[in-house]
């Protein structure tokens, strides 16, 4: 009980503090920049804040997550959406150019593995099954090479960009280490290429974000994973995401708000409302929200940031 009484107090003060720093009457540009995965949910957030502060504009690129580390290591963007946390060597870059940041968390996502719509043999793959598809020096070209029990169908692979904090966190769940990966297949950093190269492939399979497989999932068909440690196998959705259960392919997502930027009124309200209306943005842009914990402690950085805007 103490629990909700704290969380509901934290929640009054975030929206206070977000007040105080002009959520009413916000105007000026914020420029985010970063993961294709994050994307639909930073564009979202965009879209309810603007409407709340005419005078403020938000635009969001899409140069995955590595791109946008980049660009705001450069000092060039006001926030930047990750798909996975920041590397040290990252680290070492935005340090050496002087730029400061806050790490919040923002939603969750369970990573997708989907196949074409007509594909009738596959409904669960295991961890290993996966990895003998996607391992660095991988020949494996056919669904029989996967199971003996599948189909001689020739198979066709889609997947992240090399640049894309996706490919980094499929490669190190499923390979065992980051980048790690066959590289013969269409490798992108546009979700929706991989969605339209699986939809058009008999024999295809690909993966990305859980919002992408929610978006269009008239179009694909999503597979179960067996992790292989007794709990077979495992459909990505909010509650199993939530629950820890789908793993290992659920993961956090974020957005770095740069020191200097975040002491803006505008910067700071936008990520204010994000966590005021969290819950209604993943719902809008097909994500997994927070669980109350990770809000509770998304809400106390949020204010300790604030604290920091004034010493």
């Amino acid at each position: 009980m103490n629990k909700v009484i704290a969380l509901a107090v934290l929640a009054t003060a975030v929206i206070a503090a977000s007040a105080t720093a002009g959520v009413n009457a916000l105007s000026g540009m914020v420029t985010a920049d970063g993961s294709s995965t994050v994307g639909p949910y930073a564009i979202a957030a965009a879209e309810g804040f603007q409407k709340k502060n005419k005078g403020a504009r938000v635009t969001v690129g899409i140069s995955g997550t590595g791109g946008g580390f980049e660009r705001f290591c450069r000092n060039e963007t006001d926030l930047s959406n990750a798909s996975r946390p920041m590397k040290q060597s990252e680290a070492v870059k935005c340090r050496d150019a002087g730029v400061k940041w806050v790490a919040f968390t923002v939603a969750n996502d369970g990573l997708s593995v989907v196949v074409n719509k007509s594909n009738t043999w596959a409904t669960c793959l295991t961890v290993p099954e996966l990895k003998k598809v996607w391992e660095p020096g991988s020949k494996v070209n056919n669904w029989n090479q996967i199971r003996d029990s599948f189909p001689n169908v020739p198979l066709k692979l889609f997947g992240a960009g090399t640049d894309s904090g996706t490919f980094d966190y499929f490669t190190e769940a499923i390979n065992g280490k980051a980048k790690a990966s066959r590289s013969d297949y269409l490798a992108t950093e546009d979700d929706n290429i991989v969605v339209q190269g699986v939809e058009g492939e008999r024999g295809a399979m690909g993966y990305f974000g859980f919002s992408y497989y929610e978006e269009n999932k008239d179009k694909l068909k999503v597979l179960s994973i067996d992790q292989g440690k007794g709990q077979g196998c495992v459909t990505p959705s909010v509650a199993t995401v939530q629950g820890n259960k789908y793993r290992p392919l659920s993961r956090p997502l974020f957005i770095y708000a740069k020191r200097s930027s975040f002491k803006r009124p505008v910067v700071a309200g936008f990520i204010g409302y994000i966590f005021n209306n969290e819950k209604a943005i993943a719902r809008k842009s097909g994500f997994i929200a927070l669980t109350d914990r990770q809000l509770k402690k998304a809400r106390y950085q949020y204010l300790q940031a604030l604290k920091s805007n004034n010493t």
